[in-house]
């Protein structure tokens, strides 16, 4: 996702067969970073939500900061992925009014335990007007990339985990480091969100900080917040 472009590693994931909170919060207590998801495939879903991430059509997320406008958009298309009917989020971002990228990003979604996975993005990079190249691209199943953890449908303080894995292309990781964070936007004041701490090895000394708002979503992306949520017919 775009606001992730900079966090890139390698590292393997491998899916098995079941999950357990008790598992995923013993990964969290050791201070790794949780790379391996127990998910059946049979058991994702293209719509649903949970508390800090929704996946219905025509949901829209606005957020604006420093000269950048980001638009999230839950269109209504999926992609199969890697054996998976995702949700297709589109994400659209300009600064200085000039497009610089569109990317659709692809979400499937747990009716057992509510989280949300990250199979892949398309990317088109731009440049004067006119697309300059697809960099971050990848697919889950596609050169040994796996599907990754967007957002657990359990939060649970300090715990870690990977979002993107895909050699050399994309391995982003984040670490939730509050869940009682008040974050003040434009489009209102939101108590109890989750701020997320985004890293990754390839960019040792990036960090970048995300806050999820209940029943909302992302409403801060480092310097842009949220101005407007809209929900399209």
């Amino acid at each position: 996702m775009r606001m992730r472009r900079a966090l890139r590693l390698a590292v393997p994931l491998v899916v098995i067969v079941l999950i357990g909170v008790a598992l995923f919060a013993a990964c969290a207590r050791s201070g790794d970073w949780t790379s391996v998801f127990l998910v059946e495939k049979d058991e994702l879903l293209s719509v649903g939500r949970n508390p800090y991430f929704i996946l219905e059509p025509g949901y829209m997320l606005v957020l604006e900061g420093h000269g950048a406008q980001l638009i999230i958009t839950v269109l209504n298309e999926t992609k199969k992925v890697d054996g998976v009917e995702t949700r297709v989020v589109e994400e659209r971002e300009t600064k200085g009014g000039k497009l610089v990228e569109v990317a659709r990003n692809y979400f499937a979604i747990s009716k057992r335990t509510n989280d949300v996975f990250y199979f892949g993005e398309d990317v088109d990079m731009y440049k004067d007007g006119k697309i300059a190249n697809h960099d971050g691209s990848w697919l889950s199943g596609v050169n040994g990339s796996k599907f990754g953890l967007m957002m657990p449908g359990r939060v649970l303080l300090h715990s870690r985990y990977y979002q993107e894995v895909a050699p050399n292309i994309a391995m982003d990781r984040a670490t939730i480091v509050s869940v009682t964070e008040t974050v003040k936007t434009p489009a209102g004041e939101f108590k109890n969100c989750v701020k997320v701490e985004e890293t990754s090895p390839l960019s040792r000394f990036t960090t970048e900080y995300k806050y999820y708002a209940p029943g909302i979503g992302m409403v801060s992306d480092g310097g842009m917040k949220l101005v407007k949520v809209e929900k399209k017919k």
